[in-house]
């Protein structure tokens, strides 16, 4: 199934700061002044390539279309000691929660070479960019050359030699989002996590009766009185998304910074779904997929209320995880839900402190 690029989550970007301008070799040639000194300027430096974190940024999507950061090139020199113009900065604008990784090749052409081989490629962390506003220099730029201007001396008077501009640096980058929202609405497929989120926030995800339908994540914002959260729709698990069967890691990657996870249950059951089976294999497919995140704040969505059988699960739930919070709602009839509400306010809060 072809996946939607209007949430991209991880990406390559190629990065480069722009090369030093050159410095010049030039004479001063004026009316009267035949024989005038040196006056080659300066070559001016390259632009840096910045990542800034902007909060109005959900995902990387404008890397997808144009995976490129080039800076400009500083200009060369020029007569009269004229300093050659720097170049423009280049901004790259990422969501919070962005990872940058850099690739150990030694060059662009290496590292798409190696991130085609078999083996894979090791990559670095270069920066965890959390913070709304915050910047970050991912490349230097190259200096700028000296003209000839600053060779002359007593003794060489017509200096020939000049500088020539360093290059900027280079490579290739890994983007990924880690942080996306709040709060992360887990389950296995077709759970209702679509049809919750679209009841408490105005995100219309699309909803249907069969598993996968929500192939990205959904992102709502969720009004709790005086404040506000954003609630992210996670796509369905499956057992073994540890391993990274189906889009496991895909979809773990996801939940790695949310703040609170809410795990919504099929309650009522069916032939292939046990609450008691689902919350067992959710907790350990998050466990083994990475053990801080296991110990992130947690509670237990107990949805559709409203079917037969809900009730009676929902007894032997409590009874077997006496320990765990339990919200009971019907995301379809819009029932539990401002009950709902608060006890993610009382969560958020509780981890604030």
């Amino acid at each position: 199934m072809k996946r939607d690029k209007s949430f991209v989550d991880h990406i390559r970007v190629h990065c480069r700061a722009g090369d030093g301008g050159h410095g010049v070799v030039s004479f001063r040639r004026e009316k009267g002044v035949p024989r005038g000194g040196p006056d080659g300027g300066d070559g001016g430096d390259g632009g840096k390539v910045i990542l800034i974190v902007d909060e109005n940024t959900d995902n990387l999507r404008s890397f997808h279309y144009d995976p490129k950061l080039l800076a400009e090139d500083g200009a060369h020199g020029q007569s009269y000691k004229r300093h050659g113009r720097d170049g423009k900065t280049k901004i790259g604008r990422v969501p919070p929660g962005t990872v940058v990784y850099r690739s150990p090749a030694a060059d662009v052409s290496e590292a798409v070479q190696m991130e085609r081989s078999e083996e894979g490629v090791d990559l670095v962390p270069v920066c965890d960019l959390t913070e709304q506003g915050q910047e970050f220099v991912l490349l230097e730029p190259g200096k700028g050359g000296r003209g000839n201007f600053h060779f002359r001396s007593a003794t060489n008077q017509v200096p020939q030699e000049r500088e020539l501009g360093t290059e900027g640096d280079e490579g290739i980058f890994y983007f990924e989002l880690r942080r996306i929202a709040d709060v992360g609405l887990v389950g296995f497929p077709n759970a209702g996590k679509s049809t919750l989120l679209g009841k408490i926030s105005a995100k219309q995800a699309k909803v249907a009766s069969y598993p996968f339908t929500t192939l990205t994540p959904q992102i709502g914002v969720v009004s709790l009185g005086k404040d506000r959260c954003t609630v992210a729709d996670i796509p369905g698990l499956i057992a073994g998304a540890h391993e990274n069967r189906g889009l496991g890691h895909e979809f773990l990657r996801h939940i790695t910074r949310c703040r609170v996870l809410l795990f919504v249950v099929d309650m009522p059951g069916s032939e292939m779904r046990d609450p008691i089976e689902d919350i067992q294999t959710l907790r350990t497919e998050i466990k083994m997929y990475d053990e801080d995140l296991a110990k992130f704040p947690w509670m237990v969505v107990a949805n559709k209320m409203d079917l037969e059988g809900a009730e009676e699960n929902l007894e032997i739930f409590k009874n077997r995880f006496p320990r765990v919070p339990v919200v009971p709602i019907s995301a379809m009839e819009g029932e539990g839900l401002s009950e709902l509400k608060g006890e993610i306010a009382k969560i958020l809060e509780s981890g604030d402190e």
